[in-house]
């Protein structure tokens, strides 16, 4: 029986992969290693983001509006200042007793999100479901940014139980765990919801954000241990293996790397499949998962909002409507979705409309929309059009009109008013969404009408994240972005193709739903076809670009190895240039060529040294006889170095005449005379620029600065950055090493290959901004904003009650 350390099983158990099978002790062994190294980065960076919690905490409480407010928030952060120890050590202890319950098979750890459904719904606190909902977005973005070190560690800890796959829930370092450790620190502690929010905003920032670090520190241990040394990333969204198939390791193949350009096919494969996925609207079970708990806070957060009348007056309505759009216009500021108090007309005389005959009301609003947007565009055949949009408000209005003059009495009951609320805070979102041209967002307003309609007519319409209706819509938003410019111009025919679109559904769409599913098939078959297009323009110009930057890669590194040895050193002029201009080319040549494990990469950099050694004045006779022994070979390698780069003769021999000649005053004990500082200093400046560090990389970083940098690192593939103007590219590839960012147009074409650090100093002058939400569905981005537009006027409600 062992017990070294993590309690487990008292039986040796062999893994099911053949490939290892290793003892109960050995499986602790690694285990503790790993809980270590957790806590390790646990206890580096917890300390940190728990400082810039009390900060950020104080300045709002310096911005407080009332004295009340004030005085509590700085009474929290003392609170926070005063157990920052205690919540490190309870946190780190927590993500230790992950790995206990790892090593017992008991670990299942969920967001909280499971809690958020049917009649217990009601029952949820407020605040448990707001701390709920940022936890499953901080998780959900996480693992979708983490995929790749995710599944490898997740396969490697697989081995080390029993051979069972396991997922986040059960993967002790997934980012559920650390928020799980965080929510567990704070329910001891009296803070609020708000203060709360700021903390797990700071925590996806300072904490979750830097897990990169951790799990490749975790599987380069996991990997030296031999644990699938070889192991490939198998996307999820390829077709299903079986588990011991996916984490195969060959050990006929332990000391080969798959080819450079295979691996480099595999991630523009992966990129483009998700590109696709977002394209056509298809979901994976997290975006599903994320989406339904989402409306499930939002449907929870509706019922708090709004006042519980069985029924409101139609007429009644209008009324109040009208009162408050002239005070939003006298004010400014937009009542979206307010369900007004009504008076007047006793409930018993209400005359409830059923939902066929909302869905009759609605037919008469599609048909005039029809006619409206089709007089609008009659005379643009091709190319966006700036329209005027339908506002959310004369939907509601038209519709409360219609109800009154066909009824005095009609009434719309109060799940069905919920429903028009919810949808015209979907359309509200996309009048306001900065990440859709402005000729998108206004075509795409008038759908309103059909969908509210099939909100009415097919509950699954909200219920169902894959409703045909719902990818149709996210689809359609997609291509917009992709494909129209605010300047007026499309690719591909594009909006064309938006407005046939919406002209069908506007035309068409009475009772059956299936006409959506039918628009999303043709819809998606025409954008795929472009997209096969623009992929292919896009390949070529990143292939390009990653040339560029292997051989940019390449003199950085050169130029890194060769001012290692010159810096802080005088040297003649001549030797300065001969080592940062022909050598420092024959060095980037033999790197890309044989690589830097290469005997021939070795023997460039000894020409460097023994260069070097071979200019310093000899005293003693011993450095003399081994210098004259070893200048004809150094001479001849400089000489082979030259002719292979094509360097030019008379220039290398007079390079080499010099090198001649500050070798025989070496001999003679004498020192040569050193580089003048101006000349060294510009030399030393070309050669960095020419090796890639751009005049703007070698400028001084504020903190500002670097703080972007760091958050740019997180960007994903298919970010939307727009620019001065309106101009808008696409982040296609992001090179680490050299933080060069690949950007090109709504066609594919490269644009730029610009700098992490000049994207920052454009961001931080206003001349460039990333367009928020970029890499998630339209649907997904629109929940999220109704979300917190209904969580900030529950906490008005709140207040007001107080």
């Amino acid at each position: 029986m062992h017990n070294s350390g993590l309690p487990g099983s008292d039986i040796n158990k062999t893994s099911t992969y053949s490939t290892v099978a290793m003892s109960e002790q050995l499986v602790i062994q690694y285990l503790k290693q790993c809980r270590d190294v957790t806590r390790g980065f646990a206890y580096r960076v917890f300390p940190n983001f728990w400082r810039q919690w009390c900060k950020q905490v104080l300045e709002v409480a310096e911005a407080a509006k009332s004295n009340k407010e004030q005085i509590a928030l700085y009474e929290t952060q003392n609170l926070m200042a005063a157990v920052q120890q205690a919540a490190e050590q309870e946190f780190c202890q927590h993500l230790a007793n992950g790995f206990v319950k790892f090593k017992n098979k008991s670990l299942n750890t969920l967001t909280g999100e499971e809690r958020f459904s049917g009649d217990i719904l009601s029952l949820v606190e407020h605040s448990d479901l707001e701390e709920t909902i940022a936890i499953t977005s901080i998780t959900h973005r996480a693992d979708n940014f983490f995929a790749e070190q995710l599944w490898a560690i997740q396969q490697r800890l697989a081995l080390l139980n029993d051979g069972e796959k396991i997922d986040e829930r059960a993967n002790p370092v997934s980012p559920v765990q650390f928020c799980e450790a965080l929510r567990k620190v704070l329910s001891s502690l009296d803070i609020d919801v708000k203060t709360k929010i700021i903390g797990y905003k700071l925590f996806d920032q300072d904490v979750i954000g830097m897990l990169d670090g951790l799990y490749d520190e975790l599987n380069d241990y996991l990997v030296r241990q031999n644990l699938l040394p070889n192991l490939r990333f198998v996307p999820a969204s390829e077709k299903p293996v079986k588990a011991e198939d996916a984490v195969q390791d060959d050990p006929s193949e332990r000391n080969e790397q798959p080819p450079q350009n295979e691996q480099q096919e595999d991630v523009q494969q992966l990129q483009r499949r998700a590109s696709d996925k977002l394209l056509s609207g298809s979901l994976n079970p997290n975006d599903i998962q994320y989406q339904n708990s989402l409306l499930n806070a939002i449907r929870l957060l509706q019922t708090h909002v709004t006042q519980q009348l069985p029924a409101i007056q139609a007429a009644q309505l209008l009324a109040q409507q009208v009162a408050t759009t002239q005070e939003t216009q006298t004010t400014n500021t937009p009542a979206v979705g307010a369900t007004p108090a009504t008076h007047g007309v006793p409930a018993a005389n209400l005359q409830v409309y059923t939902q066929p005959q909302l869905v009759n009301v609605l037919e008469q609003l599609q048909t005039q929309a029809f006619t409206v947007t089709q007089q609008a565009l009659a005379d643009h055949e091709s190319g966006p059009v700036p329209i005027a949009p339908q506002s959310v408000a004369d939907v509601g209005r038209k519709m409360m009109e219609q109800i009154a003059s066909e009824n005095e009495n009609g009434a719309v009951e109060a799940g069905d008013m919920q429903t028009i609320d919810l949808v015209g805070m979907l359309f509200e979102y996309m009048l306001s969404d900065d990440h859709l041209p402005d000729s998108v967002k206004a075509l795409l307003s008038y759908l309103h009408t059909p969908f509210l309609k099939i909100a009415f007519i097919d509950k699954g319409f909200f219920e169902q994240p894959e409703h045909p209706a719902r990818v149709l819509l996210n689809s359609l938003a997609e291509a917009g972005v992709r494909w129209v410019s605010n300047d007026g111009s499309d690719q591909y025919d594009i909006f064309t193709k938006i407005k046939t679109t919406v002209f069908r559904l506007l035309q068409e769409f009475k009772n059956d739903v299936r006409i959506f599913a039918e628009l999303l098939i043709e819809f998606n078959a025409y954008t795929h076809n472009v997209a096969r297009r623009q992929e292919l323009m896009e390949r070529r110009a990143l292939e390009k670009a990653q040339g560029e930057e292997k051989l940019r890669e390449a003199k950085i590194q050169v130029n890194t190895e060769v001012r290692s040895r010159t810096d802080n050193r005088e040297m003649p002029s001549a030797i300065l240039l001969l080592l940062l201009q022909p050598w420092s080319d024959y060095l980037s040549f033999v790197l890309l060529r044989y690589g830097d494990k290469s005997e021939s990469w070795k023997r460039a950099l000894q020409v460097i040294d023994d260069l070097l050694w071979s200019l310093e004045p000899k005293t003693q006779q011993a450095d003399k006889v081994k210098q004259m022994e070893l200048q004809d070979g150094l001479h001849a390698a400089l000489e082979r170095g030259f002719e292979t780069i094509g360097y030019e003769q008379a220039k290398g021999r007079k390079l080499l005449d010099a090198v001649v000649s500050l070798q025989r005053m070496a001999l003679l004990s004498r020192k040569a005379e050193p580089a003048p500082a101006p000349m060294r200093s510009k030399l030393e400046s070309l050669a960095a620029e020419k090796a890639g560090h751009s005049v703007v990389q070698l400028q001084p970083v504020s903190t500002e600065e670097a703080k972007i940098v760091d958050s740019l690192k997180m960007v994903e593939f298919g970010t939307w950055f727009e620019f001065d103007g309106g101009k808008r590219l696409k982040v296609a590839w992001y090179n680490k090493k050299t933080q060069h960012y690949m950007l090109v147009d709504q066609q594919g074409r490269k644009v730029s290959l610009a700098a992490g650090l000049q994207l920052a100093r454009d961001m931080l002058a206003g001349r460039a901004r990333i367009i928020a939400g970029s890499t998630k569905p339209f649907f997904e981005r629109a929940l999220e904003n109704i979300y917190h537009t209904l969580n900030e006027r529950a906490d008005t409600l709140k207040a007001g009650n107080s």
